[in-house]
């Protein structure tokens, strides 16, 4: 019987596409650990550059002369193009090789990194900042897909994608952390090029350890699907984050998301036309992909908010810096970090089913008892213990949707899926966000009448948490219908022990 080596040596010899190789000097580092652990590097350099900004935002307005409306835009331009590329970055992956995709992602992100640690003015520093995005979109399908090739279902792969949640959600928490620390030692353009020196690194440690493969031949870019769907995407997110500032009724806005809505409408039939179009029908029948999206679409629209909201309170109400601001996120990145390592065993215990409902119902505990803030609170009191219990939820639900949303994918696909589960979390996150951000606006403005301006606050931010609970809960009762199939479900293949060593 031949092996998969040989098989793949077989196809490369017929003609298939190989993949540069890293120095035979460094052989020996490549093993599964090695690989994963620069994976790892990988995702959590990308969550990174997503949060460490935040803090950051009037130093940099400061810095390079920012209006008010700007200042967003050094946020929004990396969302946008992140969560715009997502699905073009997986597709580009999967044809391309995903070795060579994820190098020259992270190349990318530590150049447009480093331009824009070095802005002196908004438009350099705004470009720059699209640029990180592109990059992103480029990384993370491809980093997912390749953790997907390393690990064949079983215990091994459960085990990988509870490090891959961990280091998600540490990336976002440490942002926030790092992000007051650099700013207030050395400067706003530190938390740049702290990503940049971030981002170098891994490349060179994923250039020694990801060993080549040859790149089947699995169809044609679809240029077309993929201007339309970036198009649409892009309108999206920006019609939303719009909103948050303007308002619903703000013609841009609905101008916007009316541009997307048609958009996508044109996509849908433009991709029945293609002979390889950039999301192939055949992705929604493979597993529980559409299940996955859904979820993590639901997910991801409390998620962001809640990284939004917390640090808000505390430095708004309780009057933390930014430094104890980012402190105060240990706690939840550490709950985290713990139950991305347990989620492998739990769903081994009690099955995919359970255990994605335990953690969403988890989680929405945890919003529950943060819509109890208080303007005379404390850390300890109104924000510790919510926030190890959303820590928990959240990482556990992040693990298993991620793993549902790649479960039964073809090889050839699992860049793609990557991409588009990334996305759904992207653009949920941001409808989540311009939702929540909405009725906490208008919660403080109708109590802003009656009550001090801080009190104000409070109720607005404990509305928001109190309507992310309730999603929760509702997504919760959704994953029971969705993830229906079987008794012993998600992550049951025959466990394994076996690893694939080459990663395409």
């Amino acid at each position: 019987m031949k092996t998969t080596a040989q098989r793949r040596h077989r196809r490369a010899l017929a003609g298939g596409r190989t993949e540069p190789s890293a120095s035979p000097a460094f052989a020996p580092l490549r093993g599964p650990g090695a690989a994963l652990a620069a994976l790892a590097g990988a995702q959590f350099t990308v969550m990174l550059a997503t949060s460490i900004v935040n803090v950051a935002l009037p130093q940099i307005q400061a810095g390079v002369g920012l209006s008010d409306g700007g200042t967003t835009w050094v946020v929004n331009a990396y969302g946008l193009a992140f969560g715009a590329l997502l699905p073009a970055g997986g597709r580009a992956a999967d044809l391309l090789g995903r070795r060579r995709v994820l190098l020259t992602g992270l190349a990318l992100f530590a150049v447009s990194s480093g331009a824009a640690g070095l802005a002196t003015t908004p438009g350099v520093l705004i470009g720059a900042r699209a640029v990180q995005g592109l990059a992103a979109a480029a990384i993370a399908p491809a980093a997912l897909a390749l953790v997907m090739d390393l690990f064949p279902p079983g215990p091994g792969r459960g085990r990988a994608l509870g490090v891959w949640g961990a280091v998600s959600g540490a990336g976002g928490a440490a942002g926030v952390l790092l992000g007051g620390v650099l700013t207030q030692a050395g400067g706003w353009p530190w938390i740049f090029h702290a990503v940049a020196i971030g981002a170098s690194a891994t490349l060179v440690a994923a250039a020694f350890v990801l060993p080549r493969a040859p790149v089947e031949d699995s169809g044609r870019f679809d240029l077309l699907g993929t201007v339309v769907v970036t198009l649409a995407l892009t309108a999206l997110v920006w019609g939303l984050t719009t909103a948050r500032g303007s308002g619903w009724t703000d013609i841009r806005v609905l101008g916007a998301l009316a541009l997307a809505a048609v958009l996508l409408a044109a996509f849908t039939l433009v991709e029945r036309r293609r002979p390889h179009p950039l999301i192939p029908p055949r992705l929604f029948t493979a597993g529980r992909v559409t299940a996955g999206n859904v979820l993590m679409a639901l997910l991801g629209s409390v998620w962001i908010a809640l990284f939004f909201f917390l640090p808000l309170y505390q430095q708004q109400v309780l009057g933390s810096g930014p430094v104890v601001t980012g402190l105060g996120q240990l706690p939840l990145a550490a709950a985290n970090m713990l139950g991305s390592a347990l989620a492998p065993r739990v769903c081994r215990r009690i099955g995919a089913r359970a255990t994605v409902t335990a953690a969403l119902l988890t989680e929405a505990g945890g919003l529950l008892w943060l819509s109890r803030v208080s303007v005379r609170g404390s850390y300890l009191a109104d924000v510790l213990g919510p926030s190890i219990l959303v820590g928990l939820g959240l990482s556990v639900a992040f693990v298993q949707l991620t793993a549902l949303a790649v479960e039964g994918v073809a090889k050839e696909d699992t860049g793609l899926a990557g991409g588009l589960v990334n996305t759904t979390r992207q653009v949920g996150g941001a409808v989540g966000l311009a939702v929540l951000a909405t009725v906490a606006g208008s919660v403080t403005a109708r109590a802003g009448t009656e009550v001090p301006h801080l009190e104000a606050l409070t109720a607005g931010y404990r509305a928001a948490f109190a309507l992310s609970a309730a999603v929760l809960a509702a997504t919760a009762l959704l994953a029971l219908v969705l993830t229906r199939r079987g008794a012993r479900d998600a992550d049951v293949a025959p466990p394994t022990t076996a690893v694939t060593t080459a990663a395409r």
